[in-house]
Order: structure tokens, then sequence, then C-alpha cells
């Protein structure tokens, strides 16, 4: 992986709209990590995106390495703050992101995130209206679409700015889902397990990760609904679950969202996804549970949630 510096923009690239980027081009580029193979992709770069406490590390031991296991191109982002600020800052990395692959490659790219990482790439879209056209998929894996009751308790003697603003009805929120939730032209499957601990409540198609409304073409995929009894919670959904990662490439591989009923046999029987190091596993899945208990506890809180900018209230 080597980071991504000032990539050069085809000619005829799409003009960008929407407000002007506040963090500097140069953090934005410090932020963008590829694999090789960008420039001259011959399917859409993956850009991969980490959940709240975490870094790009979440995704290591597992879709990281089977992409570049398959040969795909693929990127990460690294938030600012492990996802514990105001997330309408760590959009602006998502938002260049999206731009900078995209030109790079020439074509489209896909998302694939975790928790905040699958939510908060809804709120580039809605707010830079040209990274639209950049976009084929978006693929969440137990994301944060409509916040979490867990936090309006967690928030209680104050929280990170980013708790704050995955509130259940938060001013965050209800800017994220004010109008059309998705938007044409993009596909949507959102994947959610009815264990999740963090995004709650997600039992049903009614829960935070599903979406609903707007012309882009949804999916919303509960695990226990595609293989009964399934165990996922909130970190191995986005992280080492076999059926979350068949849905994935699923999602990746045909037109439309994922489809459930295109689940290899076979694969709501696997402990882990494939490509994962069984060896490496626990120690990897230690430090992950390490780094977000970590964050939890030592990053400063806010009294209250970030005041919304400007673009919003205009």
């Amino acid at each position: 992986m080597a980071a991504v510096g000032a990539l050069l923009v085809p000619a005829g690239a799409q003009a960008a709209t929407g407000p002007a980027l506040d963090v500097p081009e140069s953090t934005l580029d410090a932020a963008l990590n590829c694999s090789d193979g960008i420039s001259d992709a011959q399917r859409d770069p993956v850009l991969l995106v980490p959940g709240t406490t975490l870094t790009p590390a979440e995704f290591d031991g597992n879709y990281a390495r089977a992409f570049a296991a398959k040969g795909w191109p693929y990127c990460t982002i690294t938030l600012p703050d492990h996802g514990m600020g105001d997330i309408q800052v760590a959009a602006e990395y998502v938002v260049h992101a999206i731009r900078t692959v995209s030109a790079e490659a020439g074509r489209k790219v896909s998302l694939v995130g975790h928790s905040q990482g699958g939510m908060i790439p809804r709120w580039a879209l809605k707010y830079w209206p040209d990274t639209r056209a950049d976009v084929a998929d978006l693929v969440g894996l137990a994301p944060s679409n409509h916040g979490t009751l867990i936090a309006q308790a967690v928030c209680l003697p104050g929280c990170a700015p980013s708790f704050w603003q995955q509130r259940t009805g938060s001013a965050f929120m209800t800017a994220l889902n004010s109008g059309p939730e998705t938007w044409p032209g993009i596909d949507y499957t959102n994947i959610y397990t009815a264990l999740d601990e963090v995004v709650t409540p997600n039992f049903d198609e009614n829960g935070s990760s599903s979406l609903h409304t707007g012309q882009g073409r949804i999916s919303n995929i509960g695990l226990q609904r595609v293989c009964p009894a399934h165990v996922a919670d909130h970190l191995t959904t986005g992280t080492v679950d076999a059926p979350a990662f068949a849905l994935v490439l699923d999602a990746l591989t045909h037109q439309g969202p994922a489809d459930p009923g295109r689940l290899p046999a076979g694969a709501c029987a696997q402990p882990v996804m494939p490509y994962v190091d069984p060896v490496a596993l626990p120690v990897n899945e230690a430090n992950l549970a390490t780094t977000v208990a970590t964050q939890v506890a030592l990053y400063p809180h806010a009294p209250a949630e970030p005041a919304p900018k400007s673009y919003i209230r205009s």
C-alpha cells in the first residue's frame, strides 16, 4: 500500500460540486492509501472505510487480504481521530477519496464500510453531488444509517463528537436522512445482524442499518434471515463474518445490490470468511477490541453535538 499523493486528474473529469473542503489537500492525500493497479484498473476499485474507534487496520487481516489475493485494486481511508471526531469533517476525507480514486482509475468506485464507515459515504453523496456519478456500489456492514439508541445513554455524561452525531434523532442523523436516502445509479447493500450490540435496533428491515427511500437500488439483508441461528456481532459483521463477506462479493460482482439468493452453498457454515489467517485471527481480533476500548475510554468527551455546518442550514 502506498500513500496516494497528487494523482493526475484526467481531462473531462466530473466538475466538483458542493461546499469547499476545509481540510488541507495534503492531509486528505496522506489519509488515502491504495494498492497497485488503480491507474489501469480493469474493474471498479474498492474504497474501504473503517468504523468508529478504528483505523484501516481493521481490514488488514480480512478484506484487504482478500482483495489483494484476488488481484482487485483497493484503497483505504484513514478517518481523523479514529472516527471519533466530527463526522462532518471526516466526510471530507471520503469525498476526496471518491474523487481522487475515480479520476485516477477512470471509472466508478465501490465503497465498503463498517459501522460509521458504511454510513459516512451517504453524507458525502448527499452534500457533494458530483460524487454520485463516481460511485457504483455502497456496501454497509452493520452501518449506522439511522444512528443508535445505545448512544443516548452513553452520551448522558458527555461523549465523543461522533457518538453524539450517531445518536438516534441527532441533528446529524436528521439532516442525513431528510429527503431521499439513496441516489439513482448507485447500488446500496446494507448487511445487518440482529445481534448487533452497537447499532441498535437492528432486528429487521425497520432497523437502523436499512434504507428505504430514494431512487437507488437497495438491498437490506439480515444475516439471521439468510443464515438462521447465525451468530455475528457488530465487530465480526464488519471484519471476518463469512456470510457478510459472501454478500459483499456478490454486490461487487453483479449488477444491482447483493442478492441473498445467490449466496454460495456452505457460506453459512464457514466459521470465518476465506483468506483470513486462522493463526493470526485471535491476535488481530484482540488488537481490534483493545483499540475500540482504548478510544472509548480515553477520547475526550464533548458536552454536546457538534454544530451543523453552514451548508446544511443554507
